[in-house]
């Protein structure tokens, strides 16, 4: 791996996306299989990210009742009266086991003028209105801001957010990991297209084992 694409292990940010309950939850309005499945990994990665003092940023999607701030590819199911992390509903809450407490909950008037919402001492929610987590918000500033130059990405469902996500960071000269068993509906065609542009492909153990987080883990991929 040559050195304008190598991880920086002092500089990184953890992105997690989508972990909302109305996508993880069994029998959820919009549940996406597999999801549940990759809570506890992406638990530990917030877990060895947090007493470290780096930054972790939770990137959610909030949709408006109304369908107004919609994608058009769910537009209509909103309007029709779909819950699908409607604004201020329990289902578009983060999973309590990612927050540092179960008490917070998002501050959804906040998050939709684009400003993030700080829930510790270098913990974000951040609100994105499509897909890619850079499109339309202010995550590019917040990270360079913050030095990182190394983005660590997660969460729900890997053809969608994860995905589009990953590509817009790379368009944004950002060294990339993405850690496959903490994300979930990954398959092995996107490993490769993402390792054609660079992307170190890692499992949490292996994350955090070259992270020095916890020098005693195995580090087979």
């Amino acid at each position: 791996m040559n050195e304008y694409i190598f991880p920086n292990k002092t500089n990184s940010a953890l992105l997690i996306i989508d972990v909302q309950r109305d996508f993880t939850l069994r029998g959820a309005p919009a549940e996406i299989s597999g999801t549940l499945l990759v809570v506890e990994p992406i638990q530990r990665l917030v877990h060895s990210y947090r007493p470290e003092g780096k930054p972790v940023i939770h990137i959610i999607r909030l949709y408006e009742s109304d369908g107004s701030n919609v994608d058009l590819c769910r537009k209509k199911d909103i309007e029709n009266g779909k819950r699908m992390v409607i604004v201020a509903s329990d289902g578009a809450e983060l999973m309590d086991e990612l927050k540092p407490s179960s008490k917070i909950r998002l501050d959804s008037t906040l998050l939709l003028t684009g400003k993030l919402q700080q829930i510790g001492d270098a913990e974000w929610i951040m609100y994105k209105p499509r897909w890619g987590a850079f499109y339309k918000t202010k995550l590019d500033n917040h990270l360079h801001d913050l030095g990182v130059d190394t983005v660590v990405i997660c969460g729900c469902n890997f053809p969608n957010c994860p995905r589009t996500t990953i590509y817009e960071a790379s368009e944004r000269d950002f060294r990339i990991i993405f850690v496959k068993d903490a994300t979930s509906l990954v398959y092995d065609k996107g490993l490769k297209e993402l390792e054609n542009i660079g992307v170190s492909i890692m499992n949490v153990t292996k994350c955090l084992s070259w992270f020095d987080f916890n020098s005693n883990t195995n580090s087979t991929q």
